[in-house]
């Protein structure tokens, strides 16, 4: 009899456990999507002006860069897209062998990209390919590029409006 009072107690306490970690992880799903409605409700970072938006050429934060991208097709939402990323120094020629990282998201909504797009091969001529562009609502999007060659370490962003 006294296993069983002991069974007893310890399924109380794991059902207690485990009602207070299923509360504890609501709050935090809540806490996370709470952050992104009120950046959606205030409105998130103030919408560059129209000059800033487009394909480029931009430079890159520090100067180092000019680059342009170009779609392969026009970019649309809830389709998977390739991009050509043309990246050269700024008053220089084209940068073959450099290491990219792409990022991006919708500041307005706080939410990032939803896929990872990577630069899947060098095709010569400080062009490189970007597979996975993925945009899954219209709006406000930056597509952002770090970039590492032996010019330095720089990045720049694309304001697009799909």
């Amino acid at each position: 009899m006294k296993k069983y009072g002991t069974w007893v107690r310890r399924t109380r306490r794991m059902r207690k456990v485990a009602a207070i970690s299923g509360i504890a992880m609501v709050a935090i799903g809540f806490l996370a999507g709470c952050a992104h409605v009120m950046t959606m409700i205030h409105g998130g970072p103030e919408r560059p002006p129209e000059s800033e938006f487009g394909f480029g050429p931009r430079i890159s934060t520090n100067g180092i860069y000019e680059v342009t991208i170009e779609p392969t097709e026009p970019l649309a939402v809830r389709r998977m897209h390739t991009v050509k990323l043309k990246v050269g120094t700024v008053g220089g020629g084209a940068v073959d062998g450099a290491e990219i990282v792409v990022d991006g998201g919708m500041p307005q909504h706080g939410h990032g990209l939803p896929t990872n797009p990577r630069v899947t091969q060098p095709l010569g001529e400080g062009v490189y390919q970007v597979d996975g562009v993925r945009f899954n609502m219209g709006g406000w999007w930056e597509l952002k590029f770090r970039i590492a060659s032996a010019a330095g370490t720089d990045s720049v962003v694309f304001n697009l409006d799909l």
